[in-house]
């Protein structure tokens, strides 16, 4: 199997195919990371995201990898269409408002356990640098040093927003209205519920 970097310079070089392969190892995990913020605009933002950065691979540093590339154009993607919804003068302080604040609509992922339900909603009701975060964390395993280039933040920030997103997600969970069990299991083994998430999401079993 090609790598990305193979595939990328293939493409540069006019190999349609090769973008399309690269399309196919990650429009899965694009729509997963739209799915649960802007559940009914995911697969317009999806598609616009690999357009973007299939457009802007001529930018993309020699130091840099195609997944980090990616995923910071679908953080753009999900910025704009925030900042073209909002009203007139208003101003979106991404650091306090949460996605379920931005979109009340249920998210478009379908978890087979409760507590990846209840860590789904839970990630939905923290503030949204903080979800994009710890997202990338636990379903792109990205590590602080990789989510500070992402995000363009410094490396202390990228790491800081990971300690903090954890304990407001533990918050979320704890106000949760949750069957006897189900909170000290989530919360127990966060890591591990998300990896479960993780895998799910790439084999598209709870995409819908």
């Amino acid at each position: 199997m090609r790598s990305d970097a193979e595939l990328v310079a293939a493409f540069r070089e006019g190999d349609t195919r090769a973008g399309n392969t690269l399309v196919d190892r990650y429009y899965g995990r694009v729509l997963g990371f739209f799915r649960n913020k802007v559940p009914t605009h995911a697969s317009d933002l999806a598609q616009r995201t690999f357009l973007g950065c299939f457009d802007g691979l001529g930018r993309m540093r020699s130091d840099d990898n195609f997944r980090r590339f990616l995923f910071a154009v679908a953080c753009n993607q999900l910025r704009k269409h925030y900042d073209t919804s909002r009203r007139e003068g208003e101003r979106i302080d991404y650091g306090s408002v949460s996605s379920a604040d931005l979109d009340p609509s249920p998210s478009r992922i379908a978890a087979s356990h409760q507590e990846q339900q209840a860590l789904l909603e839970a990630l939905r009701r923290i503030p949204l640098d903080y979800q994009i975060v710890l997202e990338l964390h636990f379903w792109e395993d990205m590590t602080a040093p990789e989510i500070a280039t992402t995000l363009e933040l410094a490396l202390g920030t990228a790491k800081t927003r990971i300690r903090r997103g954890r304990q407001l997600l533990e918050q979320a969970l704890a106000e949760q209205a949750l069957a006897p069990g189900v909170r000290e299991s989530t919360i127990g083994d966060l890591d591990g519920w998300a990896r479960q998430l993780r895998d799910q999401v790439r084999a598209g079993q709870i995409s819908r």
